[in-house]
Protein backbone atom coordinates (compact mmCIF):
# COMPACT_ATOMS: atom_id res chain seq x y z
CA UNK A 1 0.00 0.00 0.00
CA UNK A 2 1.83 3.37 -0.90
CA UNK A 3 0.97 6.08 1.30
CA UNK A 4 1.45 9.78 -0.04
CA UNK A 5 2.38 12.56 2.39
CA UNK A 6 1.09 15.67 1.65
CA UNK A 7 3.58 18.49 1.49
CA UNK A 8 3.61 21.19 3.46
CA UNK A 9 2.03 24.19 1.96
CA UNK A 10 4.19 27.86 2.61
CA UNK A 11 2.44 30.81 2.24
CA UNK A 12 4.09 33.88 2.88
CA UNK A 13 1.80 36.75 3.93
CA UNK A 14 3.45 39.36 1.69
CA UNK A 15 1.86 40.66 -1.56
CA UNK A 16 -1.69 40.06 -2.95
CA UNK A 17 -3.19 36.18 -3.27
CA UNK A 18 -3.36 36.22 -6.59
CA UNK A 19 0.50 36.65 -6.62
CA UNK A 20 1.12 34.23 -3.86
CA UNK A 21 -0.41 31.70 -5.74
CA UNK A 22 0.90 32.12 -8.80
CA UNK A 23 4.50 32.31 -7.32
CA UNK A 24 3.92 28.87 -6.01
CA UNK A 25 2.82 27.45 -8.67
CA UNK A 26 5.73 28.67 -11.04
CA UNK A 27 8.15 27.14 -7.89
CA UNK A 28 5.57 23.44 -7.96
CA UNK A 29 6.48 22.98 -11.58
CA UNK A 30 9.99 23.95 -11.11
CA UNK A 31 10.16 21.28 -8.48
CA UNK A 32 8.49 18.54 -10.05
CA UNK A 33 11.22 19.07 -13.43
CA UNK A 34 14.22 19.11 -11.54
CA UNK A 35 13.39 16.65 -8.60
CA UNK A 36 14.81 13.24 -8.48
CA UNK A 37 11.78 10.68 -7.86
CA UNK A 38 12.54 7.89 -5.21
CA UNK A 39 10.44 5.18 -3.31
CA UNK A 40 10.61 5.23 0.09
CA UNK A 41 9.72 1.79 2.01
CA UNK A 42 8.69 2.37 5.91
CA UNK A 43 6.67 0.97 8.23
CA UNK A 44 4.28 3.62 8.76
CA UNK A 45 3.21 2.19 12.44
CA UNK A 46 6.86 2.59 13.73
CA UNK A 47 6.52 5.56 15.77
CA UNK A 48 10.78 5.50 16.33
CA UNK A 49 10.38 6.16 12.06
CA UNK A 50 8.85 9.74 12.84
CA UNK A 51 11.84 11.34 10.71
CA UNK A 52 10.61 10.03 7.93
CA UNK A 53 7.42 11.82 8.75
CA UNK A 54 9.04 14.41 9.65
CA UNK A 55 11.22 15.26 6.30
CA UNK A 56 8.19 14.45 4.23
CA UNK A 57 5.97 17.04 6.14
CA UNK A 58 8.36 19.60 6.96
CA UNK A 59 10.21 19.55 3.26
CA UNK A 60 13.77 17.79 4.27
CA UNK A 61 13.14 16.07 1.02
CA UNK A 62 12.50 18.40 -1.32
CA UNK A 63 15.23 20.56 0.12
CA UNK A 64 17.63 18.08 -1.00
CA UNK A 65 16.40 18.12 -4.31
CA UNK A 66 13.80 15.03 -3.85
CA UNK A 67 10.32 13.55 -4.53
CA UNK A 68 9.88 11.07 -2.59
CA UNK A 69 7.05 8.58 -2.71
CA UNK A 70 6.41 6.54 0.23
CA UNK A 71 6.24 2.84 0.46
CA UNK A 72 4.31 1.37 3.86
CA UNK A 73 5.65 -2.00 3.84
CA UNK A 74 4.72 -4.32 6.65
CA UNK A 75 6.14 -8.04 5.23
CA UNK A 76 8.94 -9.72 6.43
CA UNK A 77 12.46 -8.29 6.08
CA UNK A 78 13.61 -10.24 3.38
CA UNK A 79 10.74 -9.28 1.24
CA UNK A 80 11.75 -6.01 2.30
CA UNK A 81 15.24 -6.42 1.08
CA UNK A 82 13.73 -8.40 -1.75
CA UNK A 83 11.82 -5.28 -2.98
CA UNK A 84 14.89 -3.52 -3.01
CA UNK A 85 17.07 -5.79 -4.83
CA UNK A 86 14.32 -6.33 -7.40
CA UNK A 87 14.05 -2.06 -7.74
CA UNK A 88 10.26 -2.29 -6.80
CA UNK A 89 11.46 0.20 -4.00
CA UNK A 90 15.02 2.51 -4.54
CA UNK A 91 15.34 2.61 -0.74
CA UNK A 92 14.23 1.62 2.65
CA UNK A 93 14.83 1.85 6.59
CA UNK A 94 14.65 -0.94 9.07
CA UNK A 95 16.51 -2.67 12.15
CA UNK A 96 19.94 -3.63 11.53
CA UNK A 97 18.75 -6.61 13.88
CA UNK A 98 16.97 -7.86 11.35
CA UNK A 99 18.86 -6.55 7.99
CA UNK A 100 22.53 -8.10 8.31
CA UNK A 101 21.59 -11.74 8.08
CA UNK A 102 19.70 -11.53 5.51
CA UNK A 103 22.81 -9.09 3.71
CA UNK A 104 24.72 -12.07 4.54
CA UNK A 105 22.81 -14.10 2.21
CA UNK A 106 23.79 -11.72 -0.72
CA UNK A 107 21.00 -9.26 -1.25
CA UNK A 108 22.48 -6.53 -3.58
CA UNK A 109 21.50 -3.82 -0.81
CA UNK A 110 23.69 -1.32 0.51
CA UNK A 111 23.75 0.28 4.11
CA UNK A 112 23.86 3.84 3.40
CA UNK A 113 22.75 5.61 6.50
CA UNK A 114 20.91 5.81 9.85
CA UNK A 115 18.66 7.28 12.12
CA UNK A 116 18.52 6.82 15.57
CA UNK A 117 19.37 4.03 18.70
CA UNK A 118 16.84 2.48 20.76
CA UNK A 119 12.95 0.68 20.60
CA UNK A 120 14.06 -2.21 21.84
CA UNK A 121 13.79 -3.47 25.55
CA UNK A 122 13.22 -6.51 27.86
CA UNK A 123 10.90 -6.09 31.52
CA UNK A 124 10.28 -9.03 33.98
CA UNK A 125 7.41 -10.22 35.81
CA UNK A 126 7.27 -8.72 39.30
CA UNK A 127 5.54 -11.06 40.89
CA UNK A 128 7.62 -13.66 39.32
CA UNK A 129 11.00 -12.76 40.74
CA UNK A 130 12.57 -11.50 37.80
CA UNK A 131 14.09 -8.00 38.60
CA UNK A 132 17.50 -8.38 36.93
CA UNK A 133 18.88 -10.53 34.02
CA UNK A 134 20.22 -12.89 36.45
CA UNK A 135 17.11 -14.03 37.83
CA UNK A 136 16.04 -15.01 34.18
CA UNK A 137 17.97 -18.49 34.20
CA UNK A 138 15.76 -21.28 33.84
CA UNK A 139 12.84 -18.66 32.88
CA UNK A 140 10.75 -18.30 29.17
CA UNK A 141 10.80 -14.99 27.66
CA UNK A 142 7.77 -14.01 25.00
CA UNK A 143 8.55 -12.80 21.75
CA UNK A 144 6.24 -11.77 19.18
CA UNK A 145 8.44 -12.76 16.12
CA UNK A 146 10.99 -16.29 17.00
CA UNK A 147 13.87 -14.00 14.02
CA UNK A 148 12.87 -10.40 16.14
CA UNK A 149 15.16 -7.70 17.00
CA UNK A 150 14.05 -8.52 20.73
CA UNK A 151 15.49 -12.24 20.92
CA UNK A 152 18.52 -11.41 18.40
CA UNK A 153 19.46 -8.37 20.76
CA UNK A 154 18.85 -10.02 24.03
CA UNK A 155 20.53 -13.44 22.64
CA UNK A 156 23.88 -11.44 23.03
CA UNK A 157 23.21 -9.40 25.72
CA UNK A 158 22.49 -12.33 27.70
CA UNK A 159 25.57 -14.46 26.72
CA UNK A 160 27.57 -11.12 27.77
CA UNK A 161 26.37 -11.58 31.01
CA UNK A 162 27.40 -15.00 31.38
CA UNK A 163 23.99 -16.52 30.25
CA UNK A 164 23.19 -19.05 27.42
CA UNK A 165 20.03 -18.37 25.73
CA UNK A 166 19.73 -21.08 24.20
CA UNK A 167 20.13 -23.49 27.44
CA UNK A 168 19.78 -21.19 30.18
CA UNK A 169 16.58 -19.52 29.65
CA UNK A 170 13.52 -20.83 27.00
CA UNK A 171 11.92 -18.31 24.26
CA UNK A 172 8.27 -18.98 22.98
CA UNK A 173 5.77 -16.84 20.53
CA UNK A 174 3.11 -15.13 20.58
CA UNK A 175 1.21 -11.85 18.58
CA UNK A 176 2.67 -8.86 20.16
CA UNK A 177 -1.06 -7.85 21.52
CA UNK A 178 -1.32 -11.23 23.69
CA UNK A 179 2.44 -10.96 25.31
CA UNK A 180 0.99 -9.77 28.83
CA UNK A 181 -2.08 -12.17 28.39
CA UNK A 182 1.05 -15.08 28.00
CA UNK A 183 1.61 -13.00 31.62
CA UNK A 184 -1.38 -13.74 33.04
CA UNK A 185 -1.42 -17.06 32.10
CA UNK A 186 2.17 -17.81 33.79
CA UNK A 187 3.33 -18.71 30.61
CA UNK A 188 6.43 -16.50 30.48
CA UNK A 189 8.25 -14.55 33.37
CA UNK A 190 9.85 -11.35 30.65
CA UNK A 191 8.98 -10.05 27.60
CA UNK A 192 11.44 -8.65 24.88
CA UNK A 193 9.65 -6.81 22.29
CA UNK A 194 9.94 -2.88 21.13
CA UNK A 195 7.70 0.18 21.74
CA UNK A 196 4.82 1.44 21.51
CA UNK A 197 4.05 -2.67 22.19
CA UNK A 198 5.80 -2.81 25.64
CA UNK A 199 5.00 0.63 26.26
CA UNK A 200 0.94 -0.17 26.26
CA UNK A 201 1.51 -3.49 27.61
CA UNK A 202 3.13 -1.03 31.03
CA UNK A 203 0.50 1.19 30.56
CA UNK A 204 -2.24 -2.09 31.02
CA UNK A 205 -0.42 -3.42 33.91
CA UNK A 206 0.96 -0.03 35.68
CA UNK A 207 3.51 -1.51 38.22
CA UNK A 208 3.65 -5.30 37.13
CA UNK A 209 7.20 -4.88 34.77
CA UNK A 210 10.45 -3.76 35.40
CA UNK A 211 13.10 -3.14 32.78
CA UNK A 212 16.19 -5.38 32.68
CA UNK A 213 17.84 -4.20 29.61
CA UNK A 214 17.42 -2.05 26.70
CA UNK A 215 19.33 -1.98 23.14
CA UNK A 216 20.96 1.44 24.61
CA UNK A 217 22.37 -0.52 27.83
CA UNK A 218 25.56 -0.47 28.88
CA UNK A 219 28.01 -0.39 25.64
CA UNK A 220 25.38 -0.24 23.16
CA UNK A 221 24.04 3.10 24.89
CA UNK A 222 25.96 5.08 21.63
CA UNK A 223 25.00 2.26 19.02
CA UNK A 224 22.27 2.65 15.83
CA UNK A 225 19.30 0.65 15.87
CA UNK A 226 17.63 1.97 12.42
CA UNK A 227 19.18 2.13 9.35
CA UNK A 228 19.04 3.35 5.95
CA UNK A 229 19.70 0.85 3.16
CA UNK A 230 19.35 1.20 -1.15
CA UNK A 231 19.24 -0.88 -3.63
CA UNK A 232 22.98 -1.48 -4.90
CA UNK A 233 22.33 -0.93 -8.40
CA UNK A 234 21.20 2.97 -7.17
CA UNK A 235 24.20 3.59 -4.80
CA UNK A 236 26.63 2.54 -7.85
CA UNK A 237 24.94 4.64 -10.89
CA UNK A 238 23.11 7.91 -9.24
CA UNK A 239 25.27 8.33 -5.28
CA UNK A 240 23.81 12.02 -5.87
CA UNK A 241 20.14 10.87 -4.98
CA UNK A 242 21.07 8.31 -2.36
CA UNK A 243 23.20 10.91 -0.69
CA UNK A 244 20.34 13.32 -0.77
CA UNK A 245 18.25 11.19 1.14
CA UNK A 246 20.67 10.28 3.61
CA UNK A 247 21.19 13.91 4.50
CA UNK A 248 17.41 14.05 4.62
CA UNK A 249 16.88 11.58 7.14
CA UNK A 250 20.22 13.05 9.08
CA UNK A 251 18.32 16.55 9.15
CA UNK A 252 15.12 14.87 10.19
CA UNK A 253 16.10 12.71 12.84
CA UNK A 254 18.23 15.94 14.12
CA UNK A 255 14.91 17.79 13.84
CA UNK A 256 12.96 14.63 16.16
CA UNK A 257 15.69 14.81 18.50
CA UNK A 258 15.63 18.82 19.23
CA UNK A 259 11.70 18.58 18.77
CA UNK A 260 10.17 15.56 20.16
CA UNK A 261 6.65 17.24 20.92
CA UNK A 262 6.57 18.64 17.42
CA UNK A 263 7.34 15.44 16.06
CA UNK A 264 4.83 13.29 17.77
CA UNK A 265 2.03 15.56 16.67
CA UNK A 266 2.94 14.99 13.25
CA UNK A 267 3.44 11.32 12.95
CA UNK A 268 0.07 11.33 15.38
CA UNK A 269 -2.17 10.23 12.39
CA UNK A 270 -0.46 7.27 12.05
CA UNK A 271 -0.73 5.48 15.48
CA UNK A 272 -3.87 5.83 16.20
CA UNK A 273 -3.83 3.21 19.41
CA UNK A 274 -1.17 5.93 20.91
CA UNK A 275 -2.20 9.49 21.94
CA UNK A 276 0.29 12.05 21.05
CA UNK A 277 1.44 12.91 25.00
CA UNK A 278 2.47 9.16 24.87
CA UNK A 279 4.28 8.95 21.13
CA UNK A 280 5.93 12.66 22.95
CA UNK A 281 7.46 10.57 26.10
CA UNK A 282 8.68 7.67 23.80
CA UNK A 283 10.06 9.51 20.99
CA UNK A 284 12.05 11.51 24.28
CA UNK A 285 13.48 7.99 24.77
CA UNK A 286 15.50 7.14 21.68
CA UNK A 287 18.80 8.83 20.60
CA UNK A 288 17.28 10.23 17.30
CA UNK A 289 20.67 12.70 17.67
CA UNK A 290 22.76 9.47 16.52
CA UNK A 291 22.82 8.50 13.02
CA UNK A 292 26.00 7.88 11.90
CA UNK A 293 27.23 8.11 8.09
CA UNK A 294 29.88 6.92 6.68
CA UNK A 295 33.02 4.95 8.56
CA UNK A 296 31.47 5.08 12.00
CA UNK A 297 28.39 3.56 10.66
CA UNK A 298 30.61 0.86 8.74
CA UNK A 299 32.42 0.57 12.20
CA UNK A 300 29.18 -0.02 14.00
CA UNK A 301 27.44 -2.39 11.28
CA UNK A 302 30.93 -4.61 11.63
CA UNK A 303 30.31 -4.55 15.64
CA UNK A 304 27.01 -5.85 15.15
CA UNK A 305 28.09 -8.09 13.05
CA UNK A 306 30.87 -9.87 15.56
CA UNK A 307 27.98 -9.82 18.11
CA UNK A 308 25.31 -11.77 15.96
CA UNK A 309 28.26 -14.51 14.73
CA UNK A 310 29.16 -14.93 18.34
CA UNK A 311 24.91 -16.58 18.93
CA UNK A 312 24.88 -18.00 15.44
CA UNK A 313 22.87 -15.48 13.84
CA UNK A 314 25.46 -15.17 11.22
CA UNK A 315 27.76 -17.75 9.91
CA UNK A 316 31.25 -18.90 11.63
CA UNK A 317 32.92 -18.41 8.21
CA UNK A 318 31.37 -14.74 7.98
CA UNK A 319 34.50 -12.49 8.13
CA UNK A 320 32.75 -9.29 10.23
CA UNK A 321 34.84 -6.88 8.49
CA UNK A 322 34.63 -8.27 5.23
CA UNK A 323 30.57 -8.41 5.49
CA UNK A 324 30.96 -4.33 6.87
CA UNK A 325 32.68 -3.90 3.86
CA UNK A 326 30.55 -4.95 1.46
CA UNK A 327 27.33 -3.59 2.92
CA UNK A 328 28.17 -0.51 4.19
CA UNK A 329 28.64 2.01 1.58
CA UNK A 330 29.65 6.15 2.43
CA UNK A 331 27.50 7.83 0.29
CA UNK A 332 28.53 11.40 1.36
CA UNK A 333 32.13 10.85 0.97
Amino acid sequence: MTISLSRRTILRTSGAAAIVASSGLIASQAFSQSARKLTFAWNASAFCLSPVVVAQERGYFEKNGLQVDLINYTGSTDQLLESLATAKADAAVGMIHRWLKPLEAGFDVKIVGSSHGGCVRLVGVKEAGITDLQKLRGKTIGISDIASPGKNFFSILLKKNGIDADKDVSWRQYPADLLDIAVNKGEIQAIADGDPTLYLIEKRNKGRYVELASNLSGEYKDKVCCIVGARGELVRKDRPTVAALVRSIVQASDFVAENPNESAKLFAKYSPKVPVEDLQALLGTLTHAHHPVGKNLRDEVEFYARDFKSVGVLKQSTDPAKLANHVAVDVLA
